[in-house]
């Protein structure tokens, strides 16, 4: 039920190409951070709002119950202007999920 791709290809069905599969490409780099001190839906925007300006990110999604972040860039990004983008917001960055 994988309709994703065509048969036996690495094509996606609008004709690109590509290593990975047409997924691969469309969604970037994802990334999990674990950040601390978030407790409700107004630090989860926070955090969103401050990551979401750095240059080539194209979604965030914050979750305050777990401290996970979640990133998707165009290309990977640079831990330090994360961290920076976090301590903005209020919160602390611990690291990489």
């Amino acid at each position: 039920m994988n309709d994703t791709k065509a048969s036996g290809s690495c094509c996606s069905a609008g004709g690109s190409c590509q290593s990975g599969g047409a997924d691969a490409q469309a969604s970037g780099v994802t990334t999990v951070y674990k950040v601390s001190g978030m407790t409700c839906g107004h630090c989860e925007g926070a955090v969103s709002h401050e990551i979401s300006a750095l240059d080539g990110v194209t979604t965030v999604t914050a979750v305050a119950e777990t401290g996970e972040v979640t990133v998707t860039s165009a290309v990977p990004l640079d831990e330090e202007a994360v961290r920076a983008a976090v301590d903005e917001a209020g919160y602390e960055l611990v690291g990489t999920v």
